[in-house]
């Protein structure tokens, strides 16, 4: 395999190539690049490498098969912007594989949610009423993200439920200070009738390591409730308040 040395003339100049490419694509098919400059930057390297190496710009998300180009044809390995990325994945997911070539509508949604990520990781508190609203729909949440959307409760931002889906024994030893209600999953089925009137509006549920909550999150889906969101890796990766008893 030939090595290639990243700060080499030869490499630099193909990378600028790469983003000449990356600027032609976009402009025909009205994409975007992604808002993580460093996702750019990682698949525009990746580019260039397989450019140097195989004489095409070969997906750096895949393995190349073949060794010689005769085999690298016969394979069909991904050549960007591939046509898997074209015909399926950015209609329906707004983004390739590797992420570099995004729609616009996706592009916007991915910067507010990284934006979200990074006021709630740094532990700052100030997420608008619009942030809040929007992580509220996350169907998988972090410790910090919870976190976050309780202080935004406190305030009066948005409203939503906490279930602890752990058993009764459980949650005396310790429960997420603002939890609402406990739903066991050894009684779901039964408990779970008691809050048919929350269908429509947003839950979050939560047990010891996100695994039992997350099969409680499918359930209530299936019974109906519309949105619910699941806290993984559950309350032991949470930093917040914990009550006893």
């Amino acid at each position: 395999m030939q090595q290639i040395d990243m700060n080499s003339d030869e490499f630099q100049a193909e990378l600028e190539k790469t983003w000449q490419f990356v600027e032609k694509v976009n402009k025909q098919f009205g994409f975007v690049q992604n808002p993580n400059d460093e996702v750019n930057e990682g698949v525009a390297m990746g580019l260039a490498r397989n450019k140097l190496i195989y004489g095409k710009r070969y997906c750096p998300c895949f393995m190349v098969i073949g060794e010689t180009k005769e085999e690298q044809k016969a394979a069909d390995n991904r050549i960007c912007p591939c046509k898997p990325a074209l015909e399926k994945e950015i209609p329906e997911d707004g983004t390739c594989h590797c992420g570099i070539f995004c729609t616009p509508e996706y592009a916007e949604a991915q910067a507010q949610h990284d934006e979200i990520e990074e006021i709630v990781h740094e532990h700052s508190k100030g997420l608008t009423k619009e942030q809040a609203e929007s992580l509220l729909k996350e169907e998988q949440l972090d410790g910090d993200e919870l976190e976050a959307l309780l202080e935004a409760r406190t305030l009066g931002m948005i409203n939503f439920t906490l279930m602890d889906v752990r058993e009764y024994m459980e949650y005396q030893m310790g429960h997420i200070v603002g939890t609402d209600c406990l739903v066991p999953t050894s009684q779901f089925y039964a408990k779970i009738e008691e809050h048919s009137d929350k269908k429509y509006s947003p839950i979050i549920v939560y047990c010891h390591t996100g695994s039992r909550s997350f099969q409680v999150q499918h359930a209530m889906k299936s019974l109906g409730f519309e949105h619910v969101g699941n806290l993984r890796p559950g309350i032991i990766a949470y930093s917040g308040e914990i009550q006893r008893g």
